[in-house]
């Protein structure tokens, strides 16, 4: 495992290789996304605080993935079209992956062990809604859905986890991103 971000090989979803190295010295929002989940318009508010906050150093970064009722299908080719047409996203999106059970990428055995808990909203029922309909599987510390948010400092430390159903510009987030892109 790497000890740090910075030293994570990745894949952009256009196939070139890559490592998270590329954004050092940025604040990082880390995303596992679908294209067939009812949390995908969630790609609209990413998009938008993305451009909000780019020039002070943000960056989100979409890592596709099928783990959750196959709500990623397609290719890195249709995923990137999809993301492009349908949602005008311009941050960077990465190759498929996976981000929980066997076969699990390391980026994101390294994100669960920094923070294995994430921030809920108070009044959340996602959690209860998956269990009901048994799609809530695995350890407490496991990625519980797609849109789930890791964020990053300028230091390649991860300062927090966000459940999926917090959305890209929750106050909670947003005040958070906010503080990190405050520090230098």
């Amino acid at each position: 495992m790497a000890n740090e971000l910075a030293d994570f090989q990745v894949r952009k979803i256009t196939g070139e290789s890559a490592t998270l190295g590329e954004y050092s010295g940025k604040v990082l929002l880390i995303v596992n996304v679908a294209s067939k989940c009812g949390l995908t318009p969630q790609y609209e508010g990413l998009q938008r605080i993305y451009e909000k906050y780019a020039e002070r150093g943000f960056v989100v970064a979409g890592f596709p993935a099928n783990e959750f009722a196959a709500q990623e299908p397609g290719t890195n080719q249709e995923i990137q079209e999809f993301c492009t047409k349908k949602y005008g996203v311009t941050f960077p999106m990465f190759e498929k992956i996976i981000v929980k059970g066997e076969g699990q990428h390391p980026l994101y055995k390294f994100l669960t062990a920094k923070q294995p808990q994430a921030i809920k909203k108070p009044d959340s029922t996602l959690e209860k809604t998956l269990k009901e309909h048994g799609l809530l599987t695995g350890k407490p510390e496991d990625i519980m859905w797609n849109f789930e948010k890791f964020l990053v400092n300028r230091k390649g430390e991860v300062m927090a986890r966000f459940a999926p159903d917090v959305t890209p510009e929750d106050p909670i987030l947003i005040e958070a991103i906010e503080s990190e892109l405050a520090k230098n």
